[in-house]
């Protein structure tokens, strides 16, 4: 049997239904907010992107190949910040603040797990040109509503990367090998952050003292701790907060890091109550990120949702249902004579937006019927020769199982008033 490689898939028609639907939904409240749409390239070249994302996601993760053309060594998209840090440092005519969206794929080669695929869709909403909590807040707002809307409950955790390593710095430890250890911490639990941390030579009584001060629940003890190093950075998470819609979904965790080497201030992460999957959506900020293509010193922030651990927790909860067809409404011709009738009123109902299939392998009404049951189709419309002399259909609602009898002009009114009151997002 023919395959495909691991951590890539199909998604037939009842998955795909609903993920299109998920995506529109998401891209709605994006427009909402007042962002743009834009697409950037699935591919980029090697030296581009290289140094953006950290060791480890440069030497494992990264999907790299060379071109035999050009002999330039490409990438595949990892994530749609970078690229769209590398458009803006490319187009310094963009008016500020530049909010924009982006659905679209990115790819990882690391290894396939429950919510974890090397193919996967994010959905991004970023603004570039604030330095503001505005900005910040505006994001987790967004993010807040694009995810609620489905009926998730969530919960937003919110640090600051510079918190623990302005305290680090003071305990003498070099803060990246501890941001790599931690950001672990949902995978491996503390004792596999604990032997990383003592593998990198870090003493038994600092990895208790890092463990300490990561678990600390309330930004009075970390401003306690860290001084006025960390105050200014604090003041501005407290700001962030006030501006944030739903502040009982916010709780501050310095255990969050995020692994991107790019992130320079405020970070955040969204995780689903009571669902052991890992986060759904992250962001922060990335003050550095367009400088470091070459551009102006322009600060930004945003944050992606990852459609597939969504969905996949949707299905698992009954939030989402699976459909397994678009197709409203199916035609059956009873005998060979009404079947041009049939195409002529599968046109009418096209034209009136009620989507419509007719029979296109000359089947008999048996045959016919039984295909549109097996596909899912609502309305089940039979044509006699009763019905194309008398301008009249028989309509069977799936849903109801109610047979209504009705002019032409008649029933496409009331199905279409019987699919407005079942809409689904």
């Amino acid at each position: 049997m023919m395959r495909l490689p691991r951590g890539f898939r199909d998604f037939p028609p009842e998955i795909e239904i609903v993920r299109q639907r998920v995506i529109s939904s998401i891209e709605e409240v994006f427009r909402r907010y007042g962002f743009e749409p834009m697409e950037t390239s699935s591919i980029e070249l090697w030296e581009t992107i290289k140094g953006k994302y950290g060791q480890e996601a440069e030497s494992k993760l990264l999907f790299v190949f060379p071109d035999f053309l050009s002999k330039e060594w490409l990438s595949l998209r990892y994530d749609l910040t970078a690229p769209l840090a590398r458009y803006v440092a490319s187009h310094p005519e963009l008016p500020l603040p530049f909010k924009r969206y982006e659905i679209g794929r990115v790819w990882r080669h690391e290894e396939p797990q429950r919510g974890r695929y090397r193919e996967f869709w994010q959905c991004d909403a970023d603004i570039v040109g604030s330095s503001y909590p505005e900005a910040d807040a505006e994001i987790i707002n967004l993010i807040d509503d694009a995810i609620s809307q489905f009926g998730f409950e969530i919960t937003i955790r919110l640090s600051d990367r510079r918190i623990l390593s302005s305290i680090l710095s003071k305990m003498g430890i070099d803060h990246v090998q501890v941001y790599r250890a931690v950001d672990k911490l949902d995978k491996i639990g503390w004792d596999g952050v604990s032997r990383e941390l003592r593998d990198q030579g870090l003493k038994d009584e600092e990895i208790e003292r890092i463990k300490e001060i990561i678990s600390m629940g309330k930004i009075e003890d970390v401003e306690r701790v860290g001084g006025d190093e960390v105050r200014e950075v604090t003041r501005n998470l407290l700001e962030i907060i006030d501006l944030v819609k739903n502040k009982n979904k916010v709780v501050f965790d310095l255990s969050l890091v995020r692994g991107l080497d790019y992130y320079t201030g405020p970070i955040y992460e969204v995780v689903l109550k009571d669902q052991r999957i890992g986060s759904v959506a992250g962001g922060g900020r990335y003050d550095n990120l367009i400088k470091m293509y070459g551009g102006r010193d322009i600060p930004a922030t945003g944050a992606s949702i990852g459609v597939e651990r969504l969905i996949e927790v949707g299905f698992e909860t009954g939030i989402f249902k699976k459909e397994s067809t678009l197709t409203q409404a199916y035609l059956i011709s009873i005998s060979e004579k009404n079947r041009d009738y049939c195409w002529d009123l599968c046109k009418k109902l096209r034209d009136e937006g009620i989507r419509t299939a007719v029979d296109l392998m000359r089947r008999d009404q048996r045959s016919q019927r039984e295909h549109a049951r097996k596909i899912g189709v609502r309305f089940l419309i039979f044509i006699g020769e009763k019905e194309e002399k008398e301008g009249m259909l028989t309509v069977v609602d799936s849903l109801t199982g109610e047979r209504i009898y009705l002019k032409v002009e008649d029933a496409i009114t009331e199905m279409k008033r019987r699919l407005s009151r079942s809409m689904k997002i």
